[in-house]
């Protein structure tokens, strides 16, 4: 055990924390919303067990990955179609194009419902519809979606599962002190709930860049990776990820302000 204590143990271990922090916010947004679609009493009840059943299966799929990594590195087939797609397709592209699709689909679906409702009040009579199972089964499952990508990108960092494992029991437990604050947050201000499903379909988007070069990194074969009418498919940066949903939220913050403005000089101006 003390082996595990060396300096660079410590500094993987922050640098990790950090990874899991960044990467871990659309994971907690995602809760912070999917939790509200739970009846009312149960909500925060789903919410812990949501997160703390995720995490130890995150664990069980980092384990897992840690010894069948290489079996899974290598593609399941070779996309042929030149001139319209090519490139190979292991696990991690499976797992990211489905992941992302889904995603997608979620917040689009999200975003048509509350474009299509007339009154407030059946919006949230609406969201808590499904039953408490149902909803943590889908944190669940999206949690495991989310954490693939910063398992994949915990890997990059160290190999060492005690040092993995801890980082991401660290992240479960920020998550569980966090999660009913942001939630409290949706509520009271339910614009953000629309600006939260927009950064959702980003990384919707985000995930589906990254299956373009999933078998190329796993083989260190560019040859793999992913090419849409020749064009090869590159994942989107995190800086500019994180840019744009920085650029989000400073639209949404203004406008709201000024909503707010607005409204203040409209009330004076009846007044008068």
């Amino acid at each position: 055990m003390l082996d595990l204590l060396t300096f660079e143990n410590m500094v993987n271990l922050v640098m990790l924390c950090f990874l899991q922090a960044v990467l871990g916010f659309d994971n907690l947004l995602y809760i912070s919303i999917e939790s509200q679609r739970a009846p009312v009493a149960q909500q925060a009840a789903v919410r812990k067990w949501g997160i703390i059943i995720a995490v130890a299966l995150r664990i069980i799929l980092l384990f897992v990955m840690i010894r069948l990594i290489d079996a899974l590195a290598e593609p399941f087939f070779i996309l042929e179609w030149e001139g319209v797609l090519t490139g190979g397709v292991n696990f991690a592209t499976l797992v990211f194009i489905i992941g992302g699709a889904f995603i997608m689909y979620t917040a689009v679906k999200e975003i048509s419902h509350m474009l299509t409702i007339e009154h407030l009040g059946t919006d949230l009579n609406s969201k808590s519809g499904k039953s408490a199972t149902k909803v943590v089964g889908l944190i669940v499952l999206m949690n495991l979606i989310f954490s693939f990508d910063s398992v994949l990108s915990a890997l990059a960092i160290t190999d060492v599962f005690i040092i993995l494992a801890t980082a991401i029991i660290l992240s479960g437990i920020a998550m569980l002190l966090l999660a009913e604050r942001v939630t409290q947050f949706l509520e009271a201000n339910r614009m953000y709930e629309v600006l939260g499903l927009f950064i959702l379909l980003i990384v919707g988007i985000v995930l589906l860049g990254e299956a373009g070069q999933a078998a190329a990194h796993a083989t260190h074969n560019p040859e793999l990776a992913l090419r849409f009418f020749g064009h090869e498919v590159i994942p989107m940066s995190k800086t500019t990820f994180y840019f744009s949903v920085l650029v989000l939220v400073a639209v949404e913050v203004l406008q709201s302000g000024y909503t707010r403005k607005l409204n203040s000089e409209r009330r004076t101006g009846r007044r008068h």
